[in-house]
This record gives C-alpha cells, structure tokens and sequence, in this order.
C-alpha cells in the first residue's frame, strides 16, 4: 500500500468511527493510558490561563541564542513554579506560550488561576520581585495573560510509535477565547479575564478594601470592563494592572 491510499484509509478510519468521550477531574498527560490514537477523548471542567510572551522575535535579534535559551528557560520556570503551587497544571509548551489547566468547577479554583496570573505578572515585570531586575539585563519582557472558565476535551495526536511524533489537543471554547484574551494583554494591562471569570471571581481578588472613615469601609472593584470580539460576536471582557505578591 502506498503512503497515499494509508493515509486515505486511516483518514476514512478517524472520520468515520465513533469518538469515545470520558469525563474526567484531572488534566490529562501524554502518558494518560486512557488516551489512545484511537477516537478516545477526556473531557473536564477546568479555568484555562493562556500566557505569551511578547516581542521574543527582539529578543532574539538583540542576543546570542544562549542569551536568549537562558531568558526563555527563566520565563518558563518561573510560570511552571507559581501555576503548580496554585493548582495548576502547565501544558502545551508552543514557542513562547503555555497553556495552564487549573481542574475543577468551584469559585477557590477559578479564583486561584487569578491569583496564579497577578504572582506571575509580579514576578516577571515588578522591578521588586527578585527576577525582573536579572532579566532586565538583558531585555525586559513583555506578555499577556487571558483566562477563561469552561469544559475541554483532550484527545492525543500523531503517529503511533515514535515519542516525538505524538502530542495533545486540547479542544474547547474556553481555550480559544483565552488565547484571543492574552492577545489583548501588554503592559501595563498584562491580564485580561472573561466576564464569566470575573463573575465568579472571590471578592479577595475582585475587590480592594479602603476604610474611608472609622467603621466604614468602601469596596473598590479593581477590574475594568471591555468590549472585544470573539466568534463573530462582542463580548465583555475585564483587565487589571494589580498583581499579587510572591513570598
């Protein structure tokens, strides 16, 4: 059989065959034995942040390609860190973007994928927070964070039988939306939520709190909205410059 007719005939095979969907509470991994090459997907709820980093084509011109692996492993680092001590679980590592899955459907877990975005824009653009003075050495580093809520499915892709042949799709509204959220992010409005986020969002990260006379405390909501596009459709949206301090 030729490379055309096998391509043809797995193709006939994929469309054609039934898709298996498990809901799951976890993130699934490349070595999850419930996913296959076959139409098997696992579906969960979870809080989608999407972070990139921006201007790295600068970056790259403006340094050796040491330089630049030591700015890209430090930046990396430091997002893997702050989202794992969150609940939060990193995936799809595609240039100079991740995607972070915080599991579950409760405000605490929304809240924290919040809190996961304000320590990581404190830790790479606070001129305080210990890495952000290293790496402004060389080039100070712009991104965008967006977040959104929602049920994902995972599905494994590629070729059965070679380990760099193979990877995870992760299919769902709230993943394409938080892209198109972090596309909307720079400095200094580094984070961008969706509505159905900042509905949701605990009052310790929605709010801050300022005693305007004795016994009378004013509620100050720190989030601005917005109207952006998305499927054709506008929708709001809501960004901040606060951030979170890391001990």
């Amino acid at each position: 059989m030729g490379m055309k007719d096998d391509i043809t005939k797995k193709v006939k095979e994929i469309i054609n065959s039934n898709f298996d969907v498990e809901e799951v509470t976890y993130v699934p991994d490349i070595e999850d034995a419930k996913l296959t090459f076959g139409n098997k997907g696992l579906k969960f709820k979870t809080t989608v942040l999407h972070i990139d980093m921006r201007g790295s084509t600068q970056i790259l011109n403006a340094h050796n390609k040491t330089t630049v692996a030591k700015i890209h492993m430090s930046y990396f680092h430091t997002i893997v860190k702050i989202a794992n001590k969150l609940g939060g679980e990193v995936r799809s590592f595609n240039g100079d973007s991740m995607l972070v899955f915080f599991p579950g459907s409760t405000k605490s877990t929304l809240t924290n994928a919040v809190k996961a975005a304000m320590q990581m824009k404190y830790m790479i653009s606070d001129p305080n927070s210990g890495i952000n003075e290293i790496l402004a050495k060389y080039s100070a580093i712009d991104f965008g964070i967006g977040i959104d809520y929602g049920e994902v499915l995972c599905t494994k892709i590629g070729v059965a039988g070679n380990p760099n042949n193979k990877g995870l799709f992760w299919a769902g509204n709230a993943v394409n939306k938080s892209v198109r959220l972090s596309d909307l992010s720079s400095n200094p409005n580094h984070i961008h939520i969706s509505k159905l986020v900042y509905d949701n969002l605990l009052d310790e990260l929605k709010y801050i709190e300022k005693e305007i006379f004795p016994g009378y405390v004013q509620k100050t909501d720190i989030w601005t909205s917005k109207i952006f596009t998305y499927n054709n459709e506008y929708q709001s949206c809501y960004y901040t410059t606060y951030q979170y301090t890391v001990d």
